[in-house]
């Protein structure tokens, strides 16, 4: 098993010769740093000296046993030339030697039993008056190889560095040089530079060792109701910006797009059990009583400022019952919200029905992260209809197509192509490369691009068939402003961007339904665009311009 080396600073180099700005810049340091005399000059010498002296004493040993004196008696010439041979000889051997029995595969790597340092990285002087960029990589000192060790052991938990060290980015490191030595893989493409950790602690992500890099790109502007929008867009798929960004630009060449959100509600459904389904009825017409309705409200909109009760839908199977609660969750995306206030109501049931058994909080007819047909059905989260009319010379010239031909590909691929694989709330081209893209870009729950790409895409010839209608009907948009991944620098500047950073104090929710409408108006421009280019057989020809990569990969994997 092998594990990354660990860095300390050689003899021969003080302090000041290493400072954050010079620690590393890609060369090793080797031992033939230290002569005086470049490289080549003293490589020559050791050569010619071990090679002499080893023809010099060959031949005095020769003569020795033609004349019978013992090979050990030496003289003082003699005595030199084996020192020489000597010196020459570890020279030459710790110069070649460590370099042919260390394997290139493990890049710099030894054994778990070798305790030689990794060679620390430094400025090399350069022929260039040009400044060279450095990357400055943090550096184990005595404390931290201490406590690295004793996660490695096991006498810490890697869970418990943030609590126990008080610094993120610290326990950061130690855990991910922890990981290097404990699984013999190197994370070294994986930065950990540049990144708040303290942003992160007790809400994204438990157990930081770095983060991921995702270009964001900017489509648009995207004319939406009136107003512009530059759409950032976090994807490592080449032709899905460049794409949307060409569907912005036939709707806003066609005068733009306009969308309505109809509902906005945001679900959680937990299950309970009683001894008979009789029971369970019971329970499923107290909660739909509309003279109960208000009884509940009040318990469950005790949760929070924001959170309002709307309905409760029930379904029963057998003794089991399920209650889906909906409610407006203000600017965020809602579900612990809505949690706390369905746990309030059923600590109230509990009372008025003792035999009530709570089997989960969530038992999945919310539907949460699964295609369902209750989301696609009675929606969750944000539901938006956005449409547009695409002006006949714009589908010619922008989308390089025809009306008729747009229309009679969206019905049979669509629709009836999607009716044929049984999709649920896949009507469309590709909703979710836009959903997915905007939402990571804007700090959304990238898991929930599953039901909020449930969309129908529907195209019609108007205005005696020379325009094109085109609309995406999304029942199930959740989105947030506040919470979350949405606080994260990058995706706060991203909501920046679009107007929608943060609460809404004047008009609470009035940001998250407004970024609905934004990824809603964004799937529009890329379904436009996809089925143009499919119409007009162009798919294949962008991919192979813009997602291949026309570097020569032979020459890198040799």
């Amino acid at each position: 098993m092998n594990i990354r080396r660990r860095p300390v600073k050689p003899n021969n180099i003080t302090s000041g010769d290493i400072s954050p700005e010079n620690q590393y810049s890609g060369e090793p340091i080797k031992a033939s740093d230290a002569l005086p005399l470049p490289l080549y000059l003293t490589n020559t010498l050791f050569f010619t000296m071990f090679f002499s002296v080893m023809y010099f004493l060959l031949h005095r040993w020769r003569e020795k046993i033609r004349n019978g004196i013992p090979l050990h008696v030496l003289n003082f010439s003699e005595l030199v030339a084996m020192v020489s041979l000597i010196a020459s000889f570890i020279y030459l051997l710790g110069f070649f030697g460590i370099g042919f029995v260390q394997p290139k595969e493990n890049n710099g790597s030894w054994d778990v039993e070798d305790e030689c340092p990794q060679p620390v990285r430094r400025n090399v002087p350069m022929k260039s008056e040009k400044p060279v960029k450095v990357i400055t990589l943090e550096r184990l000192g005595d404390e931290e190889e201490e406590i690295v060790k004793l996660v490695v052991e096991g006498k810490i938990a890697s869970y418990s560095l943030e609590s126990k060290l008080s610094d993120c980015k610290r326990a950061a490191f130690i855990r991910k040089e922890a990981l290097q030595r404990t699984t013999g893989k190197s994370l070294e493409g994986l930065p950990l530079e540049g990144f708040d950790y303290e942003s992160i602690l007790g809400q994204c992500c438990e157990m930081p060792i770095g983060y991921i890099q995702i270009p964001v790109g900017i489509a648009g502007p995207l004319l939406l109701d009136g107003r512009e929008y530059s759409v950032p867009m976090a994807t490592t798929e080449g032709c899905l910006v460049a794409s949307t960004n060409r569907g912005c630009k036939a709707i806003y060449a066609s005068g733009g797009a306009t969308s309505v959100l109809f509902r906005d509600r945001m679900t959680r459904a937990p299950v309970v059990r009683f001894g008979s389904a009789k029971r369970a009825a019971e329970l499923k017409f107290f909660v739909e009583d509309p003279m109960n309705f208000e009884t509940l409200s009040v318990v469950f909109n005790k949760s929070s400022r924001f959170a309002r009760l709307q309905n409760i839908q029930c379904a029963i199977a057998g003794k089991n019952l399920y209650m889906r609660f909906s409610c407006s969750t203000g600017d965020a995306m809602g579900m612990n919200m809505v949690s706390k206030g369905v746990h309030n109501v059923l600590d109230y049931l509990q009372n008025e029905y003792p035999d009530m058994d709570i089997i989960g909080i969530s038992g999945n007819y919310c539907s949460d992260k699964k295609p369902a047909a209750v989301n696609w059905i009675e929606g969750r989260g944000k539901s938006v209809v956005c449409e547009a009319i695409i002006k006949e010379e714009v589908v010619k010239k922008v989308l390089k197509t025809e009306v008729a031909a747009l229309v009679e590909l969206n019905m049979l691929k669509n629709l009836a192509g999607s009716a044929m694989a049984g999709a649920l709330g896949g009507f469309n081209a590709h909703a979710s490369n836009i959903v997915s893209a905007v939402y990571i870009a804007t700090g959304q729950d990238p898991a929930q691009n599953i039901e909020s790409s449930h969309c129908i895409t529907m195209m019609e010839a108007v205005n005696d068939g020379k325009d094109l209608h085109v609309s995406v009907t999304m029942p199930s948009i959740e989105v947030g402003t506040v919470g979350g991944g949405t606080q994260l620098a990058s995706q706060s500047a991203c909501l920046n961007l679009l107007g929608v950073k943060g609460a809404n104090r004047e008009a609470p929710g009035s940001n998250a339904r407004l970024l609905a409408t934004v990824v809603a108006g964004s799937v529009l421009a890329g379904e436009l665009s996809l089925m143009s280019a499919i119409s007009a057989g162009q798919l294949v020809k962008s991919h192979m311009k813009y997602n291949r990569s026309c570097k020569d990969v032979t020459k890198e994997s040799s």
